[in-house]
């Protein structure tokens, strides 16, 4: 049977307007973001600092759903698995999506398959700090202490395989210095055991630090990023302290499951950004020790894409393990 061309010119019209139009009705009703992390985590802590502008941009609740456990992937497979309609997003730290996948077999998503990257929100430099006792006050010192010594100095870290484990391991290579990992349940009692003088050094977030910073308990050499932070503008950068190119953060993004429409994550693209950049979050950020970004889905994409190169590289040298 012959169908009229006009007939077939209106199926195919149906077939490409029915979705845009469910894009442009989007959102009717409250929408739930996956958290990888307990109520109280920093990316928790995060979210929730952004929702109320996100609410406003869209015109609906945001609801967080805290899915922790087996270092985020549980949140990330819910994620990964839920209807693509814009009534799910996740976000995300570096440890599910870009770490986890180079230290763990049989991950059940794959994150450059399965997530639709929407846009950067913020990005935490860690410092390298040191317990006084160190005799050293420079990156470049530090560097020729290890080197007179190798294998004497030791850093800490929150546990094998997280972010401030590999920014010790990626000092490591780019220094050519043999300093000994020593992993602990947690940033708390690793940051405790600096202090105290049982550890010598650790890469580790500037909010959970700063008294001890102002009571002179630990010394600052370096910044992690490629910017120095506002939170201490007299400490240099890791990579302007004879380490080019060094950099190590903690980021937090917002993603969608991947086959998301194409013109909700454009808008959630713009809610974000536009509540990022606001002069009150702005502040809310720095006085978290964070650097808010709001960046365009293409940034954020080849940034996800970096990140999971890098890391890929540093466990493979380093021979990272987790317990």
């Amino acid at each position: 049977m012959n169908v009229p061309l006009r007939i077939w010119s209106l199926f195919v019209l149906v077939l490409v307007s029915a979705p845009l139009a469910a894009a442009e009705a989007w959102p009717d009703k409250p929408v739930r973001v996956i958290l990888s992390v307990p109520a109280g985590a920093t990316p928790d802590v995060t979210a929730r600092l952004v929702f109320p502008g996100l609410s406003q941009q869209l015109g609906q609740q945001l609801v967080a759903d805290n899915r922790a456990g087996g270092g985020g992937i549980i949140g990330a497979e819910i994620a990964a698995k839920s209807a693509p309609d814009g009534y799910t997003l996740f976000i995300s730290s570096p440890g599910a999506l870009t770490i986890l996948p180079h230290l763990r077999k049989n991950i059940p998503y794959d994150t450059l398959r399965d997530f639709a990257p929407i846009s950067l929100i913020s990005i935490g430099p860690f410092v390298l700090m040191v317990h006084p006792a160190v005799p050293v006050k420079s990156i470049k010192e530090l560097i020729a202490l290890a080197k007179s010594q190798p294998g004497k100095l030791n850093y800490a870290s929150a546990g094998n395989g997280v972010a401030n484990h590999l920014a010790g391991e990626l000092f490591k290579q780019m220094t050519g210095t043999d300093i000994v990992h020593v992993p602990y349940k947690g940033a708390p009692q690793a940051v405790t055991d600096v202090v105290g003088g049982h550890m010598q050094m650790m890469f580790n977030s500037i909010s959970p630090i700063v008294g001890h910073i102002k009571a002179g308990r630990v010394r600052v050499l370096g910044i992690a990023s490629l910017q120095r932070s506002p939170q201490l503008p007299d400490v240099p950068t890791i990579a302007e302290s004879g380490v080019p190119g060094y950099e190590a953060v903690n980021w937090f993004g917002m993603f969608a499951p991947a086959k998301t429409p194409k013109a909700i994550i454009n808008r959630v693209n713009a809610a974000v950004v536009k509540t990022v950049k606001a002069p009150e979050m702005q502040a809310q950020f720095i006085g978290l020790g964070a650097d808010p970004v709001g960046s365009s889905v293409e940034e954020f994409t080849a940034f996800v894409r970096r990140d999971m190169e890098k890391y890929a590289k540093i466990v493979k040298i380093s021979g990272a393990k987790i317990d």
